[in-house]
């Protein structure tokens, strides 16, 4: 085997060790500087309000420790057990379906809770942590954890600006709730409005209907009874040109009966008698005459008192028509109004709907700002509990912090000098390195002229005893 090769291989394996090592050692600095005194720990989270005891610390329940995870995740997340309940008994019904028993309810619970956590543990810096710290807890890894999630929360403290920036942005998305709900308010109050017209105009459009169907059955009987007159009139008017000519040829018959007897009373008066006789019998058909045109005359006045009579039925029958046209108008409009009554309905059908699903999207809205509005208040009382306290202990953390400063910088410099002369010290062992294969090359090459030299040596012995 190649020496050369092999101390290569070596230079390169203790470089990688060396660049592992030291990329540990940072992580271990890091972790060092996060990490806070057990004492530290356990006062801190006996100042939020939750009994903890460095025995606790020191020898963990894991009851105990996911009470304590889950009040932390509550206060920076809002997050419990019982919040994610039902999505995980959703889940656990598409899943399982009858069956979803075979997974208890905490157990279930208590795996949505895991996943939350371990996303707010990611934020505070904490990218390894798993199950087994909630189930089989330990103390190293408790107190590095704690000293992640203090850090966290004294820097969400140290950003109280920012929160109550996005506090007052949820104020105002609640202003604006309320604003829709005073709109939807006002909404459901025209639309009750619109409801009650639309009964009202259903109910006019009820009578209209009815008495559009009385008209058009009182017009139907006018027509019948306008074609009755009208061929009653028409009879009447043959009737009465019939008796017309009737009475002129009677008119006509009886001046020429008068001519005759003027021209016969020279002869009647020549005979008493037989002008006796004569004036009876003229008499009797002029009686009979007069009664017929009496009659004539009666019924000549009769049938002028039909004519006017038809007359002003067909000036009815003409305001009938006249009416029919309006009704027919009106029947029209009726039909218009009967179309944009059914669009308005679709309209209104429409908008009813609009209206569940804002109604339907409110209260979801409602019960999620009943939510927040709860956990805003318990977060405001804690705010206010823990305000107090947080002004005093913010002046001793700012000390605190300036002496970790000053020994953080003290630290960095040791480090830098540290880190200087392990630069130095390897700088050294490489070039010790290169020496010593420089003198392992020149032994060998020594190694190799002996060796040609002792054979050769060999070779001229063995020729000289022969």
């Amino acid at each position: 085997m190649d020496p050369n090769a092999r101390m290569s291989h070596q230079s390169r394996s203790q470089a990688n060790g060396k660049v592992g090592n030291r990329g540990k050692q940072q992580h271990h600095d890091s972790d060092a500087f996060m990490r806070l005194d057990d004492r530290e720990i356990v006062g801190c989270i006996n100042d939020s309000g939750v009994p903890f005891t460095l025995d606790d610390l020191q020898r963990p329940n894991p009851q105990q420790i996911q009470k304590l995870f889950e009040w932390f995740a509550e206060l920076l997340m809002n997050t419990t057990r019982e919040t994610v309940e039902p999505a995980m008994r959703a889940a656990a019904e598409d899943i399982c379906g009858e069956h979803m028993e075979v997974l208890p309810a905490d157990t279930r619970n208590l795996m949505g809770f895991y996943v939350s956590l371990r996303k707010l543990l990611v934020e505070c810096g904490i990218k390894d942590f798993s199950f087994s710290d909630l189930l089989k807890p330990t103390h190293e890894r408790l107190v590095k954890v704690f000293s992640y999630i203090i850090n966290f929360v004294r820097f969400r403290e140290s950003q109280t600006e920012t929160i109550e920036e996005h506090f007052n942005k949820s104020e105002t998305i609640k202003a604006r709730i309320e604003t829709l709900y005073i709109e939807n308010q006002d909404m459901e109050a025209r639309l009750d409005s619109m409801r009650r017209e639309r009964k009202s105009m259903d109910a006019l459009a009820r009578e209209k209907t009815k008495r559009n169907d009385e008209l058009k059955a009182r017009l139907l009987e006018l027509k019948k009874g306008q074609e009755r007159i009208a061929e009653r009139l028409e009879s009447v008017k043959n009737e009465k040109g019939r008796l017309t000519g009737h009475l002129e040829e009677k008119t006509e018959k009886s001046i020429a009966v008068r001519r005759e007897s003027e021209k016969l009373r020279p002869y009647v008066l020549q005979s008493p008698a037989a002008l006796q006789q004569n004036l009876t019998e003229l008499s009797d058909n002029l009686t009979k005459d007069r009664s017929r045109i009496d009659g004539l005359e009666k019924r000549t006045r009769a049938l002028q008192t039909s004519a006017d009579t038809f007359g002003v039925v067909l000036n009815d029958v003409n305001s009938c028509t006249k009416v029919l046209e309006e009704v027919s108008t009106e029947l029209a409009k009726e039909d218009e109004e009967n179309l944009k009554a059914a669009k308005r309905r679709d309209a209104l059908s429409e908008r009813g709907n609009n209206v569940r699903e804002v109604e339907r999207h409110e209260a979801m809205l409602q019960r999620q700002l009943k939510r927040w509005l709860e956990r805003t208040e318990t977060v405001r009382n804690n705010h206010r509990e823990k305000q107090d306290s947080a002004k005093a202990k913010m002046e001793e953390l700012r000390g605190v912090h300036r002496g970790l400063t000053d020994e953080r910088s003290e630290k960095g410099k040791e480090m830098e000098r540290r880190r200087v002369r392990i630069e130095q010290t390897e700088k050294k062992m490489a070039d010790l390195k290169e020496n010593i294969e420089m003198e392992i090359h020149a032994a060998h090459d020594e190694y190799m002229k002996m060796d040609s030299h002792i054979k050769l040596y060999i070779t001229e012995m063995e020729q000289s005893m022969c």
